[in-house]
């Protein structure tokens, strides 16, 4: 039944295939049920509260993604956006969690409404090709540094080295270069799973060395959602001082989603000679009504996950790798202590190997083409350095219609390409910098 409902024959894939990737999927993101409620936690909000809330929005967003979009994407809340309301504006504007949360509602309708009436859609084709790929390789480069950072093999440094090599010799960090080896070795002779079975691997090995805890208990009862569930302030955000910080809510969402889809569908395979991704409307209704759950629920804006990428590249094609995920994060209410003692020296390394493999698109780039080219490195190294995606991609909004205008190639800018060069000037502009 499975196969026909998600058109496994049609999408050269099978029942195994899209289980191995859903699992690997979430294996690989599993770390927001506990990273996204410490991170909220600074902003007031109650991290027993925010974890469910954390998984019962990845639930919903993942499971319309699976059985309406029919994409192996996961959806869940982003990193970054949660960050920008715990640190800046709860801690430095001095908003509260609840009015912070309404302006991600408000978003979450704004999106909705334009998915509806496929002005998201529109706007997402408008982009050029060299824009695209440059996504795929600036969000490549962005997960290895997640997986770098991640497993200490790359660490905060001085102000005249901001990063630099972490303790190679420490257990922990030899794990994961052993987990990264592992994967390597196994991906050269093309065995299915590799990803997974070093992370298995290497997570039972932290447990027998003692670089990672092992969990006191396998079940617990998920604590209540009462604190935070309706509790969001929508008439506090539809203020006037408010309005940057929508502004900005609005664009990181609208250029993550869009920037995360393109490229984990152009490793994927999905992209159609136009680079553009069919029936696009479908995976973006199912982020914009997750991110108005979540807000009901009581966490920040949700999105289609990146490390969607880990999971296609043990083979998921179908949404039937998004249910499985969407089914763990469900489990992992009552067996958290059990998915959450993976640690990030085994699922690190997968980020870094996912980052690698997405690197390829950025040799379909026009290097000999100037107003092309300069866009697409400042996408890419842009998204990297700032550690923010979003940042990445508005950059390369105002600079590709900049350049072809300079250049006397204004009529090569699609309409939709001002209109989100405009808004990334915005973005610019009233960005609340800390």
């Amino acid at each position: 039944m499975s196969a026909k409902l998600f058109r496994l024959e049609e999408h050269g894939t099978t029942v195994k295939n899209e289980i191995l990737g859903g699992v690997t999927t979430f294996i690989t993101m599993a770390y927001i049920i506990i990273v996204n409620p410490a991170i909220l936690e600074a902003a007031g909000i109650p991290r027993g509260p925010s974890m469910v809330a954390t998984i019962l929005s990845a639930v919903f967003g993942t499971l319309i993604m699976g059985f309406y979009a029919n994409r192996p994407f996961a959806i869940a809340p982003y990193m970054g956006e949660n960050a920008f309301v715990a640190f800046t504006v709860v801690r430095v504007l001095g908003y509260s969690w609840q009015t912070a949360i309404g302006a991600i509602f408000v978003g979450g309708v704004l999106f909705t409404v334009l998915t509806v009436f496929r002005l998201r859609s529109w706007l997402a084709n408008a982009i050029p090709q060299g824009l695209k790929f440059s996504f795929a390789a600036g969000i490549g480069l962005f997960l290895t540094f997640i997986g770098l950072n991640m497993t200490k093999l790359v660490v905060l440094g001085s102000p005249g080295a901001p990063v630099k090599i972490g303790q190679v010799t420490s257990v922990p960090v030899l794990l994961a270069v052993f987990c990264f080896l592992l994967m390597g070795v196994l991906l050269v002779w093309k065995v299915k799973g590799a990803l997974l079975i070093s992370i298995v691997v290497t997570t039972f090995g932290a447990f027998i060395l003692g670089a990672a805890k092992t969990p006191d208990k396998l079940v617990s009862m998920p604590p209540s959602l009462g604190p935070i569930f309706l509790k969001l302030d929508i008439l506090g955000a539809l203020t006037w001082g408010f309005f940057a910080v929508i502004l900005t809510v609005f664009v990181m969402d609208f250029v993550d989603t869009m920037g995360t889809l393109i490229g984990v569908s152009a490793r994927a395979g999905f992209l159609d000679e136009d680079g553009n991704l069919p029936q696009v409307d479908k995976p973006m209704l199912a982020d914009a009504l997750a991110t108005v759950v979540g807000a009901l629920l009581g966490t920040t804006t949700t999105g289609t996950y990146i490390e969607s990428a880990a999971g296609i590249e043990e083979g998921g094609r179908t949404g039937l790798t998004a249910v499985v995920t969407a089914v763990l994060f469900l489990l992992a209410l009552f067996f958290a202590p059990f998915f959450t003692a993976v640690p990030a020296l085994a699922y690190g390394p997968a980020l870094i190997v996912v980052g690698l493999l997405m690197l390829s698109p950025i040799a379909c780039i026009k290097f000999e083409d100037y107003t092309e080219l300069i866009p697409a490195f400042m996408t890419v190294v842009l998204m990297s350095f700032t550690f923010n995606i979003g940042v990445g991609m508005t950059a390369g909004f105002v600079l590709y219609p900049f350049f072809k205008l300079i250049s006397g190639r204004a009529r090569e800018v699609h309409p939709g390409m001002w209109v989100l060069g405009i808004l990334s000037l915005l973005f610019y502009i009233f960005y609340p910098y800390t």
